[in-house]
Parts: structure tokens; C-alpha cells; sequence
């Protein structure tokens, strides 16, 4: 059967490529870090989640599930959660950026980070940058895009056109990096927003998601005309009913990585100020001492 043939297949496509590159290129600098302060129980911690997320990428464009897409509508909201809200905030968490960088060519990085921070040319990409990693700008172009790829019609588009549907994912992929780098810090990038910014930043994108998700879950109809057009679907589901499992999927699955995040950062903003050391209080207190007239 078909639909059998492709729960059975695996795809060796430029997002498992690009995977396993940059899997290598973080064990290599792994190797060379060593000898770093950090705990080597953080840093295998931070290597699983690192993997974890790029597995989390293969297993949503690669894997049979990337197949199973075109027969249920539920499959393909799996894959637009992967790569929404499990894949980035495990990559950010993970902060792997200088272990990816580290393995290339000394002269290759030198030349370059020279062209990147001072080369003219550069500077359309320099302002940009500046303009979206801020909080606003990249909660707005994460929530946005999500919503926009959910209008039936270009959603509809997607399914038949390849480069489409590969621009909407690699976009998911990239505003939802953009997204958890403002509310997680992942060296050598800081987060600015405080804990209780923090907590309304996921509280917002949680709510917009649950209102697309609603909005899916009780449509009278179905709302996608290429899943509801199916003659046959995995299970015998009905296409109403493939739509609610998929509303489903968004709303649970979907909410994890925020409400983990909301909790955590609510935590901290209501837990106890941390404690200061009293040497270092004893010295501040000297050091203004002596300061005194």
C-alpha cells in the first residue's frame, strides 16, 4: 500500500545532511573545549539537548512522518510543532554557537568575522540583524509567521509546491531560534527582557497558539480543502476528525516547551533574591569604607 510505503520510508535530504554536519562540527569542538572550566556534566547535559534538537529536525522533514504529511493533516502539525517549539528552545537552551564555530579554519573564521562586523557590504545584513533580535520584533515575527502559514490558501500552497513548503518550514525553524533567544540566554548571547518580561513573552505566544488551535479544533468543516479532498486517510479518520487531532496536536504538544518556560520564569520572579556571599559583602563594605573622605 502506499500510505504503508511511505510510513516505511527515510529521506536522506539537505536538512539530515545539514544535520549531520553540524553534529560533527559540534563534537569536534567539544574536543577542543576540553579542558574548559564548565562541569563536564553541564556540558554533556547541554550536548544531549543540542542532539536532541537536531534530531528533532530529522525526525520532522526526514523521517516517515515527513511522508505520512501528505495523507494526514495531524502528521503535518507534528512536524510544524517540531520545528516550532521542540527543536529551537533545546538548540538555544544549548547555546552550542562556539562549539560550532571552533572546528573551521583559523583563517576562514578570522576573515570571516572581519567581513561580517566591518565589510560594507555586510551592513544591510548588520541592520537587519539588529532590528529583529529584539524581544518585540521577533515575538511578532514568530506569532506571525505561525498564523500566516495557517490561512488555508497558502497552507493549501505549500502541499503543492516544494519550495514553498521548504521556505515554510526553514522559517519555522528560524523564528522559532530567533523567538527562545529572547527569553533564554545562550552564550555567548544574553536575553535583555526581565523574569516577569519573560513570563508574559511565552504567556502571548502560548495564547496565539491556542487560538489558532481552537479556531482548527472547531471549524464546522474542514478548513484545508488538499486534506479534505483525500480518499482514503491512515486509521479511516475522517477529515473533520484529522483536523481536531491536529487542533489537538497544536494545543498540547504544542503548549509543553511554553508552559515549562512560563513556570520556570514565573519561578524566578517570585522566588528569594539570591543570597550574597558575605565575603563579598564584607569587601564592599571595606571598599566603601576606605572610600570615605
Amino acid at each position: 500500500m502506499p500510505i504503508m510505503t511511505s510510513i516505511a520510508s527515510w529521506n536522506v535530504e539537505p536538512p539530515l545532511l545539514l544535520a549531520a554536519l553540524c553534529a560533527f562540527l559540534y563534537w569536534r569542538g567539544g574536543r577542543r573545549q576540553a579542558s574548559s572550566r564548565r562541569s563536564g556534566l553541564e556540558r554533556r547535559g547541554r550536548a544531549w539537548l543540542f542532539y536532541g534538537g537536531l534530531a528533532s529536525v530529522v525526525i520532522a522533514l526526514d523521517s516517515p512522518l515527513d511522508s505520512l504529511s501528505a495523507h494526514l493533516f495531524a502528521a503535518h502539525m507534528t512536524q510544524h510543532v517540531l520545528l516550532l517549539s521542540v527543536a529551537p528552545p533545546l538548540i538555544v537552551v544549548s547555546a552550542p554557537w562556539s562549539r560550532l564555530w571552533q572546528p573551521l579554519p583559523l583563517g576562514f573564521r578570522r576573515a570571516t568575522a572581519r567581513a561580517v562586523v566591518l565589510d560594507p557590504a555586510w551592513h544591510p545584513l548588520r541592520a537587519l540583524a539588529r532590528s529583529v533580535a529584539r524581544p518585540l520584533p521577533a515575538w511578532v515575527l514568530f506569532n506571525g509567521n505561525l498564523l500566516l502559514w495557517h490561512v488555508p490558501a497558502l497552507y493549501g500552497a505549500t502541499l503543492s509546491n516544494v519550495a514553498l513548503h521548504d521556505l515554510e518550514h526553514a522559517l519555522f525553524l528560524c523564528t522559532g531560534l530567533l523567538f527562545w533567544a529572547q527569553v533564554v540566554d545562550s552564550a555567548p548571547f544574553h536575553v535583555r527582557l526581565d523574569w516577569l518580561r519573560r513570563v508574559a513573552y511565552v504567556t502571548g505566544a502560548l495564547v496565539v497558539g491556542w487560538v489558532l488551535a481552537i479556531v482548527i479544533a472547531f471549524a464546522p468543516s474542514p478548513l484545508y480543502s488538499a486534506y479534505a479532498s483525500l480518499g482514503h486517510r491512515p486509521g479511516g479518520l475522517s477529515a473533520l476528525g484529522d483536523q481536531q487531532i491536529a487542533a489537538g496536536v497544536m494545543w498540547v504538544p504544542g503548549s509543553i516547551a511554553f508552559t515549562v518556560a512560563f513556570i520556570v520564569f514565573l519561578y524566578r520572579w517570585l522566588g528569594p533574591e539570591p543570597t550574597r556571599s558575605p565575603v563579598v559583602g564584607a569587601a564592599r563594605l571595606g571598599a566603601a569604607s576606605t572610600a570615605d573622605p
